[in-house]
């Protein structure tokens, strides 16, 4: 009895363990037959290392333990391409690196096509850099540097594309020449900028010296005008000092005329003929002293005397109406505009023409002959208009 019972529990242990180990293996082979891709990514399919296709985001099943799938990102990634040292085409030397922008458009072609994407691209971007610097001036090199990152970009395209990989952007980040040409920049900055400052100041000194010598000229300008000024209104006193002149002489000898006709007269009186023959000239000269002798400069008014109007003959004898007409003009004439002077100024500073300036010799000869010509048309007496006095004669 013994020696049957023990070959069916041996029996019965090894069932046990074969059902365990076909449980293992099922659930090996679910978890190898799912495959659970990420949104952002796509996986490549190998079975028995035969391609077979990409497998999109989410669950995807593979057939168990012969399957390898390999995993691509499918959003912009970054490469740093290390910092590369180049000699330009003048023969400096400088260093640059950069900054590469990619995305897979292609994953089989990535997985087909090139063996680590990545390491490929970088790479080349380091290789393209050198090259693009090598064939670039100094200058160029520091200054146009979206011109550098455009021929990059575009030496990158043509490669990239056919492994599936677009280069979105290339950035140079820094591009640095060697510390003796540094150093030969900042002396001819230091140079510029001196010269800079030299032209400036000669500048702001010729401006200077402009300004001061405008100034200057506007100043003799006004000097000027008012010594025409001076000039003007001393020849337009002169003038009616002469003309006063003339009308004192004038109103002067009617008087001493008069007083000589009264002694003439007082001697006729004296005589013993009661008849006297006089002339019409004496007979009006007295006539018209004695209106003056009447009272015709004043006017009582209680026991006061006031002073009377001269009426139209004295004004016209003495030359009153003329005088004033004269002085009237004169200073009309010598009125000076102050603000057409200022216009006149502000104008020749701004580099105006000044030809309408008069001369002041001009000006005086002018106002001459506009007075003698006054005087020729009965405002003065010339030295001939007695003798040709009709009543002279009778």
């Amino acid at each position: 009895m013994v020696v049957q019972l023990m070959p069916m529990q041996a029996l019965g242990g090894a069932l046990l363990l074969v059902g365990a180990l076909l449980l293992v293996l099922v659930i090996a082979a679910l978890l190898s037959a799912v495959e659970i891709v990420d949104a952002y990514e796509k996986r490549a399919l190998t079975v028995f290392g035969e391609y077979r296709k990409l497998l999109e985001p989410g669950i995807n099943f593979v057939p168990p333990f012969v399957s390898n799938t390999y995993a691509f990102d499918m959003r912009t990634q970054t490469l740093d391409v290390p910092r590369q040292e180049a000699i330009t085409r003048d023969n400096s030397p400088v260093t640059a690196d950069a900054v590469v922008y990619i995305k897979v458009m292609d994953a089989k072609k990535a997985f087909l096509q090139v063996d680590d994407y990545k390491r490929a691209v970088s790479n080349l971007a380091q290789t393209t850099l050198r090259a693009v610097l090598g064939d670039m001036e100094l200058d160029d090199t520091l200054n146009k540097r979206q011109e550098i990152n455009a021929r990059i970009r575009e030496e990158l395209d043509e490669p990239t594309d056919e492994w599936g990989i677009r280069v979105e952007s290339v950035e140079v980040r820094e591009v640095n020449p060697s510390k003796d040409v540094q150093r030969a920049m900042e002396q001819q900055t230091s140079a510029e900028r001196k010269r800079r400052a030299m032209i400036l100041e000669a500048q702001g000194e010729r401006r200077s010296a402009v300004e001061k010598a405008e100034g200057d000229k506007q100043s003799e300008i006004i000097r000027a005008q008012g010594e025409k000024q001076s000039q003007i209104l001393e020849a337009q006193g002169d003038s009616i000092s002469t003309v006063l002149r003339a009308r004192s002489a004038e109103s002067m000898g009617e008087r001493a005329i008069i007083d000589k006709g009264m002694e003439t007269l007082g001697e006729i009186g004296q005589g013993e003929s009661t008849t006297f023959v006089m002339p019409q000239e004496l007979t009006s000269l007295v006539g018209r002293y004695g209106k003056h002798l009447s009272g015709s400069d004043v006017e009582a008014d209680g026991q006061e005397l006031e002073s009377r109007e001269f009426d139209d003959e004295t004004r016209e004898l003495i030359g009153l109406d003329d005088i004033a007409e004269i002085i009237g003009e004169i200073d009309q004439e010598a009125e000076m505009d102050v603000e057409a002077m200022e216009q006149e100024a502000q104008a020749i500073k701004e580099g105006q023409d000044t030809a309408d300036i008069s001369d002041p010799d001009e000006v005086i000869e002018q106002m001459d002959q506009d007075f003698q010509g006054q005087t020729d048309g009965g405002t003065g007496v010339p030295s001939d208009e007695a003798g040709d006095d009709p009543s002279a004669s009778d």
